[in-house]
């Protein structure tokens, strides 16, 4: 989306190399299920869509989140409702439960990602699920509610 790029280049710098980027991406000429699929690193080519993290990147993210005492997950890591793009997010979500086993704290943010967790019936293996994607991460940056400050000067 072109009119994310600075913002995009802001978080890059803010993140430094604390901020992971996908190293593969699972493609395909068209989202359906069932499709023929190309793993991709570096450039995805003109006929071709990125649906899903690859291998590589689903690896990468299992041990950033093994190694972390808190992960907040908002957004699927691919089009989860349409195999064979489901891998990815299905693969993060089992390394969260993993995650919240050992003793993190984990928070799934946001209507797809509380959809996907669901869906792979990993709700309660979790520390939090929330329906409430923009609203979550606003309030984890420490900003109030806007229906709560409404309530608040009422």
């Amino acid at each position: 989306e072109a009119d994310k790029v600075e913002e995009a280049k802001r978080l890059l710098q803010l993140g430094g190399t604390k901020l992971k980027l996908p190293v593969d991406v699972v493609c395909a000429a068209e989202l359906k299920p069932g499709i023929a699929t190309k793993t991709v690193e570096g450039d995805i080519p003109d006929d071709l869509s990125g649906f899903d993290i690859g291998p590589k990147t689903v690896e990468a993210y299992k041990k950033v989140i093994a190694g972390a005492k808190t992960v907040a997950w908002n957004g699927p890591m691919g089009v989860f409702e349409t195999k064979p793009f489901d891998v990815g997010t299905y693969a993060i979500a089992h390394a969260l439960v993993d995650a919240t086993a050992k003793g993190a704290i984990t928070v799934i943010g946001g209507g797809d990602s509380a959809a996907a967790i669901e869906q792979a019936g990993l709700t309660d293996k979790v520390s939090h699920v929330s329906t409430g994607g923009g609203a979550s991460l606003e309030f984890m940056e420490g900003k109030a509610f806007k229906a709560v400050d409404v309530l608040d000067e009422a």
